[in-house]
This record gives structure tokens, C-alpha cells and sequence, in this order.
């Protein structure tokens, strides 16, 4: 539309005095218009103004503060979906990614920003950023070894970058299995740890930043839970979920959009029976009951022991979508613990039914943990079985 615009300008003639409405005079260029004088008017266009912004923010002279505002400013420009789809238009993806293992603390962390913004419930973005095979380097900052000195903030935005790229999205969720050491012995993301990211999110269940704790568990729910798609089993293979080339034809032409994806490949979505195999073979289960049951202190002293109630609700959803949604199996030893740290909780928090607290029933709990009595109970009774 700009540039319609100032075509419109600068070919514009008078109309010619014959009366006829015909020109007398052919188109002439315009010469005193002034490009920046017009920009100043009409205003950049996003596109350039994601470009000045990154160049700002991969300049090593400029000042930190700069490189950080500059970043701030791209952040604003990618929450629009069309912009986030531009940055691989604009080949910006890899000089973005660059950022998170070459500039400052306070850089990086608002360079994971801006990717976690961009793949928010944007399938074409998560695909682009995917080819750069970033997630041994975005879950490096939950190991302590790999990354000592992140900080509390770069923890937390890693987190909220991987949720923006691993929702949805069953390819991604597969290189998540991928070890940071290469076949020579060499760390793929410097960290030499042997660690695959599924290990690396069962670390930050027990980060010592809370905040870290709380969107980690949150994530892990939001892979785990099925979708609308899916039965209440993820190992369901009823007919609703096969997908025939003659029952994609029926769906009508899929036209090219940043949501086109989970049309033409819908068992993407489907992050649910993955998860499971996963949370179950790397001890993520017996995390988050060792989180709940015996949470470790947080702060950055150690020195907060409280219980974190919205870490706690969180957990024990997590809980209840593993065992009664997936039927996760436990070991009797997990469910004793359980067990006997639902009653405890239940002695100590719940009110009883008129409300004064104590030994009541399971109304105070299940209040508290954002879930309605009956629900409580069923996960009461799913641990109760011997």
C-alpha cells in the first residue's frame, strides 16, 4: 500500500487544460521529492523495521542497552503472525538463534524472547526455526553444567520458548531425544552432558527458580494431555484417527497458510502417546512425585522452604492427566508416597464440611487444586489400587 502510494506521488501530472480529460503531456518523474521526507510521512515499513532492529541487536559495538531495545522493539513487531512468518523471508532465523550462544546474558535472554513470541500457535514458524536444530542449544540453559551462568530469567524465557515450539508438534517433540554429545564425544551444544532434552526438563522440575518449576510442569501437561483429536487414550487407533488420501480429499483444497500443516498432516498434533513414552522412560514421573511429595527449598539462597501452591495445583494436574487420562502405570512405593501425602495434605489443609478445617473430607483439596471433589476422588481411588 506504501509503495502504491508513493508511486501514486510522484507519477502524478496535472490534468491537461483541454478539456477532454486526456493528458497534453506525458508522466515526468518527479524530482523534488525527498525518499526520507516521504518515510517520515508514510512511516517504515514493518519489514524494515525488522531489519534495522536486528542489525542493531547482532552489532557488538553498540551499547547492550541498545541491542537489548532493539530486540524489545522486534518482539512487538513478530507478535503480528505475518511478521513472524517474515523472518525466514528475511532470512533472520539464524542470525536470532545466533544470539543465544554468542551475546551477553541479558541479549540472549530477550533473543529467546522474540523466538518464543514467534512460535506461538504457529506451526509455519516452528518448521522454519526447526531446520536450524536449535533444541540442544534452547534446553542447554536447564543444565547447570552446560549453562552455570544463566540466569533466572533466560531459564524461564527457554521455557517459554520451547512450549511455543514443541506444542503441537510431534516432529519437534522426536528431536528432543536428541543427545547433546555427538558420536566423537563431542557436547552438540558444548555441554558434553549426555543429556537429551526430555532429562533437561525433568532437571528444571527441581530448578532452584520456582517460576521455572511451574512452567515446566505446565509445559509438560500441555504435551501430555490428548487433544480433541485423540481418544482418552493415546494409544487409540480407532478409525476417527486414520487419515486416507480419499478422507483428506473430502476435507476440500488446503490453501497455503501458517496453519496449513495440521490440515494436510493431522496426526502432528497428537504430542500426547510420545510424551508418555517419554516422561516414563526418563524418570520425569518420578520427579514430579519426588517434587510433590518432598519438594526441594527455592530462592536464590535456597532458603524459601513454603510449599508453592501453584507449583503444587500444577503438579497434581499433571498427575491426574498421566494416570487417569493416559493410565500411566506407577510403582506401589509411587503410590504409597502419594498416598500418604494426599491424607497428610488432607489432615493438615482440607476443612471439613462445615468448614472449620481438619480432618474433612477431600472438598478443601480438590478446591485447592483447581478440581472438582469427584475428580480428586478418582485420582484418590486410582492410587488406592494395590
Amino acid at each position: 500500500m506504501q509503495s502504491l502510494l508513493r508511486w501514486g506521488i510522484e507519477n502524478s501530472t496535472p490534468q491537461s487544460q483541454n478539456g477532454d480529460g486526456s493528458n497534453s503531456r506525458p508522466p515526468v518523474q518527479r524530482q523534488d521529492l525527498n525518499p526520507e521526507i516521504i518515510d517520515m510521512l508514510l512511516g517504515k515499513s514493518d519489514a524494515e523495521l525488522m531489519k534495522e532492529a536486528m542489525s542493531i541487536a547482532v552489532d557488538e559495538s553498540r551499547s547492550e542497552d541498545d541491542r537489548v531495545d532493539a530486540l524489545d522493539n522486534l518482539e512487538m513487531l513478530i507478535e503480528q503472525i505475518d511478521n513472524a512468518n517474515n523472518l525466514e523471508k528475511l532470512k533472520m532465523w539464524e542470525p536470532l538463534h545466533g544470539l543465544l550462544t554468542s551475546g551477553p546474558d541479558s541479549v540472549t535472554t530477550h533473543a529467546i524472547w522474540v523466538i518464543g513470541t514467534a512460535l506461538q500457535n504457529n506451526p509455519a514458524a516452528q518448521d522454519a526455526y526447526l531446520k536450524l536444530n536449535p533444541l540442544p542449544t534452547l534446553t542447554s540453559f536447564l543444565a547447570p553444567r552446560s549453562k552455570p551462568s544463566s540466569s533466572k530469567q533466560a531459564r524461564s524465557k527457554a521455557i517459554y520458548a520451547l512450549s511455543g515450539l514443541l506444542k503441537h508438534n510431534v516432529p519437534a517433540l522426536s528431536q528432543l531425544e536428541t543427545k547433546s554429545v555427538g558420536e566423537e564425544g563431542e557436547g552438540l551444544d558444548g555441554s558434553g552432558d549426555g543429556m537429551d532434552g526430555w532429562d533437561r526438563l525433568r532437571q528444571a522440575l527441581q530448578d532452584s527458580d520456582i517460576t521455572v518449576r511451574r512452567k515446566t510442569v505446565f509445559l509438560l501437561n500441555s504435551l501430555l494431555t490428548p487433544n480433541e483429536s485423540s481418544s482418552s487414550s493415546p494409544n487409540s487407533s480407532s478409525p476417527d484417527h486414520v487419515h486416507t488420501p480419499d478422507s483428506q480429499q473430502r476435507q476440500g483444497p488446503i490453501h497455503p497458510n501458517s496453519h496449513a500443516v495440521h490440515l494436510s498432516q493431522p496426526d502432528r498434533a497428537l504430542t500426547s502417546a510420545p510424551t508418555l513414552k517419554a516422561i516414563q522412560s526418563h524418570g520425569i514421573v518420578e520427579a514430579l512425585i519426588e517434587g510433590l511429595t518432598n519438594p526441594l527449598p527455592y530462592g536464590e539462597d535456597g532458603d524459601m522452604e513454603e510449599v508453592d501452591i501453584d507449583f503444587e495445583e500444577k503438579g497434581v494436574m499433571l498427575l491426574r492427566t498421566y494416570l487417569m487420562l493416559c493410565n500411566g502405570p506407577l510403582e506401589q512405593n509411587q503410590k504409597d508416597r502419594i498416598r500418604g501425602w494426599i491424607s497428610e495434605k488432607k489432615d493438615k489443609d482440607g476443612p471439613d464440611t462445615q468448614g472449620n478445617g481438619g480432618a474433612g473430607d477431600l472438598d478443601g483439596l480438590a478446591e485447592r487444586w483447581g478440581m472438582s471433589a469427584g475428580e480428586l476422588d478418582e485420582l484418590v481411588r486410582k492410587v488406592d489400587v494395590e
